[in-house]
């Protein structure tokens, strides 16, 4: 059983589908491979495993990132209804600085998506009780934490809904500086 590796427009950005094998007993997919996901992540090494729970519909989480030593890659995988994940390069270096990719997550699909360090992840809450399970390769510090506001007018985001919750650590994210020239890795 492989796993399905698509390459997206971002740098970096893999959506990786699992198939699922399935009879009357029920089904099996594998979730991860690190023979396969190795030439999409440096230094392949998980040292955290997190899971969101999202109870309402329309809620957004986001945009978030680390940089320094805390930067990261990030698998995010949909484990129970739908969301939109949304990934903006913030990369100084990157050919595909400052744009953006929306993919639909859910559990149904069974599909996740891979982030690479420097780029800002959040997404939108489609199904109410979705809930998110994230592999990552760094821990998290709050000192090498940052973020864009998930509504900042130099990114215009399209989310599909209104947003409807959305917590005050994220409503206090800062937009965009006017000449925001990326971030450094």
């Amino acid at each position: 059983m492989r796993l399905e590796c698509d390459e997206k427009p971002i740098n970096g950005v893999v959506e990786v589908l699992s198939p699922r094998l399935g009879d009357e007993r029920g089904s099996f997919s594998r979730w991860f491979c690190a023979e396969q996901l190795c030439p999409h992540i440096e230094n392949l090494s998980f040292r955290q495993i997190n899971h969101s729970e999202n109870f309402l519909r329309g809620t957004v989480r986001g945009l978030h990132y680390q940089l320094g030593p805390q930067r990261e890659y990030k698998i995010v995988r949909c484990i129970r209804g739908r969301v939109l994940d949304v990934v903006v390069d913030l990369r100084k270096t990157s050919d595909t600085f400052m744009q953006q990719i929306s993919v639909a997550l859910c559990a149904a699909k069974n599909n996740a998506l891979i982030i690479p360090p420097g780029c800002a992840h959040g997404f939108q809450v489609l199904e109410h009780d979705s809930q998110l399970l994230y592999l990552h390769t760094a821990d998290y510090l709050p000192d090498y934490e940052g973020g864009v506001h998930p509504n900042d007018p130099k990114l215009n985001i399209q989310w599909p809904l209104p947003i409807t919750e959305i917590s005050v650590r994220d409503k206090g994210l800062p937009k965009l500086p006017e000449h925001f020239k990326g971030l450094s890795l």
